[in-house]
């Protein structure tokens, strides 16, 4: 299920974000420091607390530094999503043992008609066993399901300990995990099992680096990311062979090609442009419009080449005004001269729109 609003108030830089609306393709675009990526670290919270980590995820820091300017100025975090017909809301608030306490969780019904609390003052959340805490079984397995299908990916870790090169289990291939790590086992699962699909990634992968000849996936209980070069099919290849923006761009090809009904319903992914040459941008573009032609996709970037394929209505402007961070959904309406002479990213670039890059 999709997200169509989502309401953030005293989280980080941002103070207060009430009912913004979110569509199929949403692109948070401004300046170095502005809060992109604290807009979507909301979701890498989400999850923590799904899996009951909240206190894994910010014992280090301390709830303070998840607090807009910190528990003098601000005395509680609320997140909100609504999707459809139903919705989840959580509070959470410093203690004086500098933990973050859900005060209080609900999951929903039409609007706020039928509220179910499935939790108060707690140190991890209730959210996975929600059937079990709410009073209505079905809205709060709905709900929970919904959440679940909410995915955040980061592909930028291509280092030599990256989990991407490294040795998964063959039968680690239900779904294809944020980081990558079970990449060759997603990628064998696709070419037992959706033949079109795979052959897709692999020819999309071509276009990008014309000397990729194909994956090399091994029938055994462990394996990991091998190819070989067009001109030698015989040698066999490990991953850390490849640029880090050829094997960004295989993990990005592989989530945005899966058939849809294995892919989540909204995807997440933080500068999914980054160390990609323009013409893979290009390609990365309709990959994206793709796949948001029955998901959602949530993305921010600092890319003028990445913008210049969309429209206004898919880019979020992203500026600080009084010390917090602010949102804005661009209008074509307003832009329609400018784009008769002009590319979304030399409109951005001459910093007509804000969220100068």
């Amino acid at each position: 299920m999709k997200i169509e609003k989502i309401t953030i108030e005293g989280y980080k830089s941002i103070k207060s974000l009430r009912d913004f609306e979110l569509k199929n393709i949403n692109i948070l675009i401004g300046a170095n420091g502005v809060g992109k990526s604290n807009f979507i670290s909301v979701f890498k919270m989400v999850n923590y607390m799904l899996y009951k980590r909240l206190q894994e995820h910010t014992q280090d820091k301390g709830p303070d530094s998840f607090l807009y300017f910190g528990r003098k100025i601000t005395n509680q975090i609320l997140l909100d999503f609504a999707f459809g017909s139903n919705g989840y809301d959580v509070t959470l608030i410093p203690t004086q043992n500098n933990q973050l306490l859900i005060k209080r969780e609900h999951v929903r019904f039409k609007g706020y008609d039928y509220i179910n609390t499935i939790g108060c003052n707690m140190l991890e959340s209730h959210l996975m066993e929600a059937p079990k805490y709410a009073y209505s079984q079905q809205i709060a397995q709905y709900t929970l399901d919904a959440i679940r299908s909410w995915k955040l990916y980061h592909f930028h870790d291509t280092g030599e300990t990256s989990p991407i090169k490294g040795v998964c289990q063959a039968n680690d291939n239900i779904i294809f995990k944020a980081n990558a790590q079970n990449i060759s086992a997603y990628l064998k699962r696709l070419k037992d099992d959706y033949l079109d699909y795979y052959e897709k990634i692999v020819s999309t992968i071509q276009d990008v680096a014309p000397f990729f000849g194909g994956f090399i996936l091994r029938d055994s209980d462990y394996i990991q990311l091998e190819w070989y070069d067009k001109s030698d099919p015989d040698t066999p290849f490990k991953a850390h062979m490849l640029s880090d923006g050829t094997l960004r761009f295989i993990c990005l090809a592989t989530l945005l090609l899966q058939p849809f009904e294995l892919m989540p319903d909204t995807i997440i992914i933080d500068e999914p442009e980054l160390g990609l040459h323009p013409f893979a941008i290009n390609i990365l573009s309709a990959l994206i419009k793709r796949a948001a032609e029955r998901k959602q996709i949530i993305i921010s970037s600092q890319s003028v080449e990445l913008i210049n394929y969309f429209t206004p209505e898919d880019i979020i402007v992203v500026d600080r005004e009084n010390k917090e961070t602010v949102f804005r959904r661009l209008k074509e309406e307003e832009l329609n001269d400018w784009l008769e002479d002009y590319t979304m990213g030399e409109i951005w670039k001459s910093n007509l729109i804000g969220g100068r890059p």
